[in-house]
C-alpha cells in the first residue's frame, strides 16, 4: 500500500532536517507546565532562563544587573500595536539592546547581544514542536517554533496535504488567527513558514498569502530534482550561518503608501533567495574587487525581480564590511 503523507509526517520530517543541521529537538509538553524538564508557564513564549544563559555566555562583560535590563526590555511591549512591537524587538535583535550598570561607582552606557552574529556555535538553536500557548483564554499549538537563545524567531505552519481543505492558504489563515489569539508570540518572529508537504513557502508578519514565496537554492546551488520544497527551505534559509546572516542582513521595515486608504502603512519585508543569493555574490565581488582592480562586475535583474530592495540589502552589507574604507570606491 502506498504511504499516506500526513501532518505529523510532515513534521517529523522537518524536523529531522533541522536536527541534522545541528538544531537541539525539544517536544514542547516536556518543557512546559507539568513537563518532566519544565521551563515555563504556558502565557509565557520566551525560554527565559535559556536566555539568560546565552546572554551571559555572549557577554561575559556586563554585570548581571545589565543583563537582567536588557531582558525585561525584550519582554516588555512599549505599544498596543503588534507590528512596531516586532519592529522595536527586530531593532534589539540587530542593533543590540542599550542598558545601564553601575560601575566603579558611576553609571556605564552599554550594549548587550542577543545573538553572537559572529560566533554561530555561541548560540544555542532549538527546534520544539508541539509548543502550547495560553493567552487571553485562547490555547494554540503551533506545529513547530524555532528558538535562538530562548527567543522564538521562527514558526512553522504545517497542513496535511491529503485532506483536500488543508491548503497553503487555509495555513496562511491558521497563522492569521495566530496573530489575532496569541500575539505575544509575533512579538518575536522574524520568518513564518508555511507547507502543505507539497509546497513549503516564507514570509514575514505583514506577508499577504501570495508574498509567501518558496526558497529554491542551498548555499546558492540548485539542489536535486529528488528534494521535496520543504527540505529545500529548510536545508537552504535554516542552516544556522544562513539563518543568522538572514535575520541580520535581509529583513527590512518599510513605509509604503496604500493606494486603497491612502494612508502610509508600515510593513516587514525580507529577501528572495534569489536576493540573499545576489547580494552575498557582489559582495565578495566587491571585496575582491577593492583589494584588485576595482572592477567589481555587474548585478543582471530581471523585471519585478526586487532589484531595489536587493541594492539596499547589498549597500547595507557592504558598509558593514567597509564602514568607512568602501565609501570611496563605492
Amino acid at each position: 500500500m502506498p504511504t499516506i503523507i500526513t501532518e505529523s509526517i510532515i513534521e517529523e520530517k522537518g524536523l529531522k532536517i533541522l536536527n541534522e543541521l545541528g538544531y537541539t529537538l525539544l517536544y514542547g509538553p516536556d518543557i512546559s507546565e507539568g513537563g518532566k524538564h519544565e521551563e515555563r508557564k504556558y502565557p509565557e513564549v520566551i525560554l527565559a532562563g535559556r536566555l539568560r544563559q546565552a546572554l551571559e555566555r555572549i557577554n561575559p562583560k556586563i554585570p548581571k544587573e545589565g543583563i537582567i535590563e536588557a531582558i525585561r526590555k525584550v519582554q516588555r511591549s512599549e505599544s498596543q500595536n503588534l507590528l512596531n512591537n516586532n519592529q522595536q524587538f527586530h531593532n534589539f535583535l540587530v542593533n543590540g539592546v542599550e542598558v545601564e550598570y553601575k560601575k566603579d561607582g558611576k553609571i556605564k552606557g552599554d550594549k548587550v547581544w542577543l545573538i553572537d552574529f559572529e560566533k554561530v556555535k555561541n548560540n544555542e538553536f532549538l527546534a520544539v514542536n508541539q509548543f502550547t500557548i495560553v493567552e487571553n483564554n485562547h490555547n494554540r499549538r503551533p506545529d513547530i517554533l524555532i528558538f535562538i537563545n530562548g527567543l522564538p524567531l521562527a514558526l512553522f505552519e504545517l497542513k496535511n496535504p491529503a485532506d483536500q481543505d488543508a491548503t497553503m492558504s487555509n495555513a496562511f489563515k491558521q497563522v492569521e488567527t495566530y496573530k489575532v489569539e496569541i500575539p505575544s508570540l509575533f512579538r518575536y518572529n522574524e520568518i513564518i513558514v508555511l507547507s502543505d508537504g507539497l509546497e513549503t513557502h516564507a514570509g514575514t508578519l505583514t506577508s499577504g498569502v501570495e508574498r509567501f514565496t518558496a526558497w529554491k537554492t542551498i548555499d546558492g546551488e540548485k539542489p536535486k530534482k529528488a528534494m521535496i520544497e520543504l527540505e529545500i527551505l529548510i536545508s537552504g534559509m535554516f542552516k544556522k550561518e544562513t539563518l543568522l546572516d538572514f535575520i541580520k542582513n535581509f529583513i527590512v521595515f518599510q513605509k509604503e503608501k496604500d493606494n486603497k486608504t491612502h494612508t502610509i502603512k508600515l510593513s516587514k519585508k525580507m529577501a528572495a533567495y534569489h536576493q540573499f543569493n545576489a547580494t552575498n555574490h557582489a559582495l565578495a565581488s566587491t571585496i575582491q574587487a577593492i583589494k584588485k582592480d576595482k572592477r567589481a562586475g555587474v548585478v543582471w535583474h530581471t523585471q519585478g525581480s526586487g532589484k531595489s530592495l536587493t541594492m539596499v540589502f547589498y549597500a547595507g552589507k557592504i558598509i558593514l564590511a567597509y564602514p568607512f574604507s568602501c565609501l570611496g570606491f563605492l
